[in-house]
């Protein structure tokens, strides 16, 4: 117990003194689960919008394949993006194999179906009657779609937030395409992981409670607007 209340007290200090390096590896952190959280949101909800409302030959098909990908081994996918980028890999020309990109691709191939599958629940949770309502009242296609994304805007904050949260927790695939380097790479996931086989546990716990409260701080402002705009306005 002492190493825990250590590794807080430790965070604390971090935190108050403003640690150049710990800032640097939090600010990477954000910057990458932010943006594979922003396209896995591009994507997924189209495409979860899309599974929601076309009946499809070979919809439900489609539909297990995301819902498989919501339980993807993350070590799984790093591989699969390793063995893409690699030098003599289909997409090793584009040397980003080791960078920021290569985590990026990683958390989006994560984040993407968990997106996806959180926006078909969303949309198939309205009531089949509104549907023909707004059609019925001579929306066009643009305006049907808009009017039922915003009643699902609740399901739809949630596939957001899951999205970031599945991102930003990823150590196995970050640690395969990212590799951990110093100033390029390193997160706090990947950190963690190195303090812990260092044997420096006070710092693993440390930068695990600033993991914490970032993941927390994120998801609470999100969970925020979700609850602000529960009633319609």
């Amino acid at each position: 117990m002492s190493v825990i209340g250590d590794g807080m007290i430790q965070a604390g200090r971090l935190l108050i003194s403003g640690d150049p390096e710990v800032l640097r590896i939090t600010w990477r952190t954000l910057q990458i689960t932010g943006t594979a959280t922003l396209i896995s949101v591009v994507i997924g909800v189209p495409v979860g919008v899309t599974l929601a409302l076309r009946k499809v030959f070979g919809r439900w098909l489609m539909v297990s394949a995301v819902n498989f990908g919501m339980g993807l081994p993350p070590v799984v996918v790093g591989l699969f993006v390793w063995l893409l980028l690699f030098r003599y890999g289909p997409l090793g020309f584009l040397d980003l194999l080791y960078t920021p990109g290569a985590m990026i691709i990683a958390e989006v191939i994560i984040a993407f179906p968990v997106v996806a599958g959180f926006t078909l629940a969303a949309i198939q949770a309205i009531n089949p009657k509104m549907r023909f309502q707004i059609l019925a009242l001579g929306a066009n296609r643009w305006q049907f779609l808009w009017l039922l994304l915003r009643e699902a805007r609740l399901g739809l904050l949630a596939a957001v937030i899951a999205g970031f949260g599945s991102a930003i927790s990823e150590l196995g695939a970050a640690m395969m395409v990212g590799g951990n380097i110093e100033g390029l790479t390193r997160v706090l996931t990947t950190t963690i992981d190195q303090e812990v086989s260092m044997g420096d546990f006070v710092l693993a716990i440390a930068l695990s409670v600033i993991l914490l409260l970032l993941t927390f701080f994120v998801t609470a402002i999100l969970t925020w607007y979700q609850q602000h705009r529960r009633q319609p306005q």
